[in-house]
């Protein structure tokens, strides 16, 4: 454990780690810190330091592409799953095809910037859809606990291979910020271009190319054909006409259980008394962060994609809907910090037994949120906490960082009734534990929907293909087997292993 005030003390970290391998101070072992928390129970917050004396540090790990052969593949979709998807199959020789729906990195900045300033909506290009995914803009948090899944170390290397701070390798929860993602996913792309892969933005998939129960390829929008030896749909949790466009031509979907709720909104200043126990927090301390949850009568509530010194941004995909998300810089220096505050719902919720049902309902909660406003702009329904809990409309709302703005509005009659309640009973738990979560200085933003895809697209244990379409990898968090972008490259790299071995046979 080391105090804040020594943590950038080289010499006193070094002193603790050999006493505590047993050695001298004139021991010449190297000395390297390999994880480092925060340890936030005491008064005083301390930083937890995991420490290697000695030995030689672990060689990391680079893109090797290898000389191309005669395969390729179809990659759709440009976030982590496809572009970490497409760089494994570089290193085995095999061409991608990268398809995105969306623009550049560049280019699909100008599009969020609308949504601000003329509140137009891109449907191919905004906060979800565009090169680098949906973490591109809200955060690029690469804390994950799929560690089983794959191998995080791998793609944190990568990570940095391609620009990003050494510190992630270090970080107990990285991130990268929406200010530093953006050059990271540029560097991919380069690297993908100068190894042979192609990269087509604008490219936006219409139906899969099948033959006898074989994918041999998709259709794009204007009618071209893509052809390739197996294709890898890694479309993300958004893409609603995938899911459609699967079920027109017979490819099995199945409903997948998702959450939904609010973005909760604190002072920075609030929540770092409430897990630092101290404000002003010490400088050498980042923004206090949070993950929570508990157990209602009827179901679970959690915290989700917490962002510390951060906005509440709008991310919806389509014109009339309404959909937030949040996001933050590298700096964590905003002063509010927000999260998701979601409850699960579950395929009994609804009264339809159809694959596309959860996606309906989700679809129809974002359209009542933007109706409920003023119809045309993305200003956001929102409440004081002690005025949800008691069921009455906030006469005055606090200051919020949601740039389009904000009206009072009855979150309790807007959302839907079992969400409510879950949500009601979840802030009173999560108040009686953190003094201040439940507070006035707290505004519930609606509606946080897009928490993970409320369909699954199945597909085989060992081969990772659709079990009923040879060729066909889904891949991802739009698959319904990831939950943010390390999980998601992970996914990608391991159908992209799947996809190599395929091929082998």
């Amino acid at each position: 454990m080391v105090e804040p005030d020594r943590i950038g003390d080289a010499e006193h970290i070094r002193a603790l780690a050999l006493a505590k391998a047993g050695r001298t101070d004139s021991d010449p072992a190297p000395v390297r810190v390999v994880r480092r928390s925060i340890d936030a129970r005491a008064r005083m917050p301390r930083f937890q330091l995991r420490v290697a004396v000695g030995g030689e540090e672990r060689g990391a790990s680079v893109f090797r592409p290898a000389a191309p052969g005669g395969k390729r593949a179809v990659v759709v979709g440009a976030g982590p799953g496809g572009y970490f998807a497409a760089l494994t199959l570089l290193e085995a020789g095999i061409k991608p095809v990268l398809l995105e729906r969306g623009r550049d990195v560049r280019s699909r900045l100008k599009d969020v910037k609308k949504i601000y300033s003329e509140g137009l909506i891109d449907p191919h290009s905004n906060y979800c859809f565009g090169e680098g995914g949906a973490g591109t803009y809200s955060d690029g948090k690469l804390y994950t606990r799929a560690t089983k899944r794959g191998d995080v170390d791998r793609i944190l290397d990568l990570f940095v291979s391609f620009g990003a701070s050494e510190d992630i390798r270090v970080e107990a929860h990285p991130h990268l910020g929406s200010n530093v993602l953006p050059r990271i996913v540029r560097g991919m792309r380069e690297a993908i271009l100068a190894a042979g892969g192609e990269i087509h933005f604008g490219a936006h998939v219409s139906d899969l190319l099948l033959d006898g129960g074989r994918v041999r390829g998709v259709r794009l929008a204007g009618g071209e054909s893509v052809e390739g030896d197996a294709v890898i749909l890694a479309t993300g949790h958004s893409a609603r006409d995938v899911y459609h466009l699967l079920q027109r031509q017979g490819v099995r979907i199945e409903a997948k259980p998702f959450a939904l709720g609010v973005r909760i909104e604190h002072p920075q200043a609030l929540v770092d008394r409430m897990f630092y126990h101290q404000s002003p927090r010490h400088p050498a301390l980042p923004a206090a962060s949070y993950r929570l949850a508990c157990q209602t009568a009827e179901r679970g509530v959690f915290s989700f994609c917490m962002c510390p010194g951060g906005f509440v941004v709008p991310a919806s995909t389509a014109p009339g809907e309404l959909v937030l998300n949040g996001m933050s810089l590298a700096g964590r220096g905003a002063p509010f910090a927000n999260a998701g505050l979601v409850a699960e719902v579950r395929p009994d919720d609804v009264a339809e037994r159809d694959p596309l049902a959860l996606l309906r309902f989700q679809a129809s909660v974002e359209r009542d949120m933007f109706r409920a406003g003023d119809g045309t702009t993305q200003r956001a329904p929102a409440q004081r906490v002690p005025d949800f809990l008691a069921g009455r409309l906030s006469g005055v709302l606090g200051r919020t960082s949601y740039i389009p703005g904000v009206y009072a509005a009855p979150l309790h009659e807007l959302l839907p009734g079992f969400v409510a309640r879950a949500l009601r009973e979840g802030l009173s738990i999560l108040g009686a534990k953190h003094k201040g979560f439940d507070s006035a200085e707290a505004t519930l933003l609606a509606v946080e929907s897009r928490t993970s895809s409320p369909v699954r697209i199945p597909r085989d244990r060992e081969t990772l293909m659709h079990p009923e379409v040879s060729g066909l990898f889904p891949c991802g968090e739009g698959a319904g087997y990831a939950g943010g972008i390390v999980s998601a490259a992970m996914d990608g790299v391991a159908v992209a292993e799947a996809v190599v071995r395929e091929m082998k046979k």
